[in-house]
């Protein structure tokens, strides 16, 4: 798991979602689609959630 993932925002859990259910159904534009809007979101609009301390 990467850094990404396990700060992830609501958002970007959205974006992945949908970005498996496209490659699921064997859509691969729609699901590139997803991974750019995913990595646009993490570089312009990202604010990852608190993660609780131990």
């Amino acid at each position: 798991m990467t850094d990404s993932e396990t700060t992830a925002c609501e958002t970007c859990r959205e974006l992945a979602d949908e970005e498996q259910r496209a490659e699921r159904a064997g859509d691969h534009s729609r699901a590139a689609d997803y991974r750019v809007l995913r990595r646009r979101h993490e570089e312009f609009g990202h604010r990852p959630e608190p993660q609780p301390s131990p």
